[in-house]
Parts: structure tokens; sequence; C-alpha cells
């Protein structure tokens, strides 16, 4: 966040710091409240300094308050969560070469980007039936490089979402000074990612019409 000349608190699109991009949508969209649901809940590192979600759930919990389940098929009726934040894997590609490498053994993938893009479609239409009119939904995501070929998730994403209903309201990029480096790769063909999205969707009438 910076100050404009009069001494308010401008909320930047850009930010080095994750937890200030999500408490930065907190108050700008949920006006300060809690985030009621997060599906892919992990050990809540987003969370750290922050109120944690009211639901918590995961497909594969590491403790004893986060409940199992998958999030394309979450235990909520028809339009009665409010808000949702969600984080899931980023990474496609097969294990037919070997190890899976470090990126995809520390944040789980899938084996193929298109396959990683079903669950996202399949996850988008579940939190549009158990959000609430208005309701938000925070997507983080990272755009992927698989086999030479560029994925811009991003925009897969947004223009799915855009088809199942939702309003992109809103886009953060969280940029890292850091990244890890998978030491398989030998050669460089495209631009390192040192940076991901926050989406903001909601389910809202879109004022916006992209074809």
């Amino acid at each position: 966040m910076n100050e404009n000349l009069f001494g308010e608190i401008i909320i930047r699109s850009v930010s080095f710091n994750e937890e200030e991009i999500i408490k930065n949508m907190i108050d700008l969209y949920l006006g300060n409240k809690t985030i009621e649901l997060d599906p892919t809940f992990s050990i809540g590192a987003f969370y750290n300094g922050l109120r944690k979600p009211k639901y918590k759930f995961d497909i594969e919990p590491f403790s004893k308050d986060v409940k199992k389940s998958d999030c394309r098929d979450l235990p909520f009726s028809e339009e009665s969560i409010k808000s949702i934040m969600f984080d899931p894997p980023f990474v496609g590609g097969s294990r037919a070469e070997g190890k899976p490498g470090i990126i995809k053994s520390r944040f789980g993938y899938y084996k193929s980007i298109p396959e990683l893009w079903k669950f996202y479609e399949d996850s988008l239409k579940e939190f549009y039936r158990i959000l609430m009119k208005e309701g938000f939904l925070f997507f983080k995501c990272q755009d992927s490089i698989e086999s030479g070929k560029q994925y811009l998730t991003h925009v897969f994403i947004i223009n799915k979402a855009t088809e199942i209903g939702y309003y992109a309201k809103d886009l953060f990029v969280y940029a890292v000074k850091d990244r890890i480096i998978d030491p398989s790769i030998k050669q460089q063909y495209h631009a390192r990612k040192f940076h991901s999205y926050f989406i903001v969707f909601q389910k809202t009438k879109n004022k916006v019409h992209y074809n």
C-alpha cells in the first residue's frame, strides 16, 4: 500500500508481500471481514497474521481442524457462502521422465495442463453453485510452461469464469525476488515466472464482455 498526496492509503495491484495482497482484498471487497471458506487450506500459510477462514477443507488435511473434501464437491447448499479463497496446484506434466522435480513434489501437480485446467473449470462451477449472489472468489494462479509450450493460465481462468457467469472484478500481481528453480531444466526458452496472480471474481452480473 502507498499513500497519495493527501495521506490517503492507496491499494496497489502489485506487491512483493502475499499477506499484504490478501489483506488488501479482504479490506477492499469483504469490508475487513474474514474469508468464509478455503477449500485448499493445506497448512494455512496464507493467513500468518490474518484471521483464518471459518470453514477449512483440503483433499489431504494436515490438522484436525481441517475437514477432508474435494473442492469440486463441497458439503454446502446452493448460495450459502459469501467468500472463498482458492489456492490450487498450478503445475502440469508427466512423470514419464522419472522424478517429478522440486516444484511438482512440493506443490502438487496434474499429469497435463489440460487436465489441470479441467480441474480449475470443475472447481469454478462448484464455487459458483455455493457462492451467494454478489459473493467473492479469490483465485490464486500462475502461468505455466510445459513441454516447450507457454500456457497463459490466468487467461484461461478468466475466460472460463466469465463463461460460467462470474465478473472478473480485479487482478493482483504477487511478485517475488527469488524462485525455486528446477535443476533438471538445462536450457531456458521462455522468461522465468517470478510472479503469480490473485484474480478477484464476483458472482454478479458481468459488466464487461471480451468477445
